[in-house]
């Protein structure tokens, strides 16, 4: 049987291929040593990599309510879980039990799109006293709250879409406020409104499987060498790489790239490892982008403004700068999404929170400074050992490349970047090696 044929490249594999060669280019490691450290890495199996912590990938049902996975993410410190299709729970056949990964990218999309309608949904008993009927809310409301996709077919709340209406007849009336910014001061009300009242409390980990940052499922077997990993966890963009056995339908291990950073370090003392890791990270290339590609956010802009900065770029954090200056003074990454899910009080001055406040009060509640408050950052004669270490020791998953006494940013390195530093990909290995499940995934 002649074997599947498909396009050799499109712009998924383009990118991926461009980004790799910046990577190579700009290395000015001995390319003797490049290579062994490639080689290296292909004979190491996968199963020699440590096991996620508790030996139990933590896994999500697709019907699972949102509310309850992001308590599950919360409660288990994770970022992301794959999530299993219910009616495939038992099969053993990979591509149909699991649906893909559920992260907070994922979530954070969810409450941009729907933070508007759950603040109108507040405002209901507007709606009655501009004398707004439920017919007329019936008619208008999708469209004065600018909802087009499936949640305007499915249907709004009638307090929902009443408040809607209301808010523009409010406006018509010199007022001045339109239905998301009469209810500045939501209060714990809108958490109430955002997880137990419809259609919000019905969204399911489903929905949103690939409203953000489409997060696919590419396993890889037991046998398989940690060059595979590396490379999805680098240059294919990956953030899990699952790791299954032929016959078994649960994962056996899940490697992130927090994992491979943290295995990195516990090389330290080793020749291979000591010899890249004295390297500048200038001398690495590093960092692969321009100081003007670097999306920031500034300390009085609201927070809802930095995630969706963070949606709308597809990065997973964001330095925070002075005003309109480049000097860092904070970072806030897609996980602080939880703060706003999970301490409702937050919500008293939602639509006012400016990044500041929001870094400071997360500060406050969690008695750590070190993520958000204090920048995380390194100079361009920074070794690549020292910032192995920062991002392994502060877990987290970027570090802010800084010039001069200002503190300047110009530059990110993350951790896919660090990665990229220690592998070659070999030729045709794509072609090669990865199955044509695998390959199709990557390609769309």
């Amino acid at each position: 049987m002649a074997q599947a044929q498909f396009p050799k490249t499109n712009e998924n594999t383009e990118s991926y291929d461009a980004y790799f060669e910046t990577v190579r280019s700009r290395k000015k490691l001995p390319l003797s040593l490049q290579e062994s450290l490639t080689a290296a890495f292909a004979k190491v199996p996968v199963s020699s990599f440590p096991q996620v912590p508790g030996g139990k990938v933590i896994e999500i049902l697709a019907d699972t309510p949102i509310a309850d996975a992001v308590k599950i993410l919360s409660e288990s410190n994770i970022l992301s879980a794959p999530v299993v299709n219910p009616e495939a729970k038992n099969s053993i056949d990979w591509r149909r039990r699991y649906l893909g990964f559920v992260d907070y990218s994922s979530i954070v999309l969810w409450v941009l799109q729907n933070a508007e309608i759950a603040a109108a949904a507040l405002s209901a008993t507007s709606a009655a006293a501009a004398g707004v009927g439920t017919g007329a809310a019936g008619a208008l409301g999708a469209l004065a709250l600018g909802a087009t996709g499936p949640l305007a077919v499915a249907g709004l709340t009638a307090a929902a879409v009443g408040a809607a209406v209301a808010g523009g007849v409010a406006a018509e009336r010199t007022m001045g406020k339109d239905a998301p910014t009469a209810a500045d001061k939501l209060g714990e009300d809108f958490y109430k409104v955002m997880l137990h009242e419809e259609p919000f409390k019905s969204a399911t980990v489903r929905s949103i499987l690939k409203s953000y940052r489409w997060a696919p499922f590419i396993p890889v077997a037991m046998d398989s060498s940690m060059l595979s990993v590396l490379l999805l966890l680098s240059k294919y963009r990956l953030r899990n790489v699952p790791v299954i056995e032929t016959g078994y339908p649960t994962i056996k291990n899940l490697i992130t790239q927090s994992a491979v950073i943290q295995g990195f370090m516990g090389c330290k003392g080793r020749d291979w490892f000591d010899c890249i890791s004295s390297y500048a990270i200038s001398e690495l290339g590093l960092p692969f982008m321009s100081s003007d590609q670097v999306v920031s956010v500034r300390d009085d802009e609201l927070i809802l403004e930095a995630f969706k900065k963070m949606k709308e770029k597809e990065v997973g954090g964001l330095p925070v700068v002075e005003g309109s200056t480049r000097k860092i003074v904070g970072n806030i990454s897609i996980r602080d999404i939880r703060f706003l899910l999970l301490k409702p009080e937050l919500f008293n001055t939602f639509r006012e929170l400016t990044v500041k406040s929001f870094m400071n009060t997360i500060a406050s509640a969690t008695n750590d400074t070190g993520k958000t408050v204090t920048p995380i950052t390194c100079k361009p004669d920074s070794t690549l050992g020292s910032v192995i270490e920062t991002l392994a020791s502060k877990a987290v998953h970027r570090i802010h490349v800084v010039s001069g006494d200002g503190n300047e940013v110009i530059g990110v390195v993350t951790l896919r970047d660090v990665i990229s530093c220690f592998i070659n990909e070999p030729p045709n290995f794509f072609d090669d090696y990865f199955g044509f499940a695998a390959q199709e995934i990557l390609r769309q």
